[in-house]
């Protein structure tokens, strides 16, 4: 993939991975190595997770292999490397966060559906999968523009497929949670929004 300005459209991605009808890229997971003891860790919009070793993908096909079985209606939203003793956090568009240990989820292989990874309430989703590492803290933004930034410390471990706590309070100000991302202090931060446009916050 060459490199390119940011004005240029780009270069079609079905010349690199053929996609079905209706399918679309949701995550992209930059590997320099296929290591052993390295997990692909993935969480779907309906709340499942699923851990696979990393170097189950080592030997990909010019069509593509399956990475995860999805239940009809759902969709794959994050995917993170993880080492078999890492945390992780799933945060939901009501506002919701779960934080587990990843040795809650046993490795699978690639063609498994997974296991539920927070439980969901009416027709709320998952929207960011986070795998904290560090201080940075934990910055999570809403449909209308609004973020908010907290210490990751203040997320506590809860069991898996629980409901977990509060991230941020949705509200018809805010609107629904987008996105979480762990955040420095020496982070600036862009939004972009559908249509295309960016902008940059040099504080956060």
């Amino acid at each position: 993939m060459p490199e390119a300005s940011r004005g240029a459209r780009g270069r079609p991605i079905v010349n690199l991975l053929p996609l079905e009808a209706n399918e679309r890229i949701t995550a992209i997971l930059p590997v320099r190595e296929y290591e052993e003891g390295v997990n692909v860790f993935m969480a779907t919009a309906s709340g499942t997770v699923k851990k696979t070793a990393l170097t189950e993908f080592s030997r990909p096909r010019s069509a593509g292999i399956i990475a995860v079985n999805l239940n009809e209606g759902d969709e794959l939203i994050g995917v993170d490397l993880t080492s078999g003793q890492d945390e992780v956090m799933l945060f939901s568009a009501a506002g919701k966060v779960v934080r587990f240990k990843e040795d809650a989820v046993r490795a699978m292989g690639r063609t498994a559906t997974g296991v539920r990874g927070i439980k969901l309430a009416g027709e709320d989703k998952v929207v960011s999968l986070i795998v904290p590492r560090g201080e940075g803290a934990i910055l999570t933004v809403t449909q209308n523009g609004y973020g908010k930034r907290t210490a990751a410390e203040e997320y506590p471990t809860k069991s898996r497929a629980t409901q977990g706590v509060i991230s941020i309070k949705v509200t018809e100000r805010n609107g629904s949670v987008v996105g979480a991302v762990q955040v420095d202090d020496c982070d600036q931060i862009m939004m972009i929004t559908r249509r295309g446009h960016a902008g940059t916050n040099p504080r956060i």
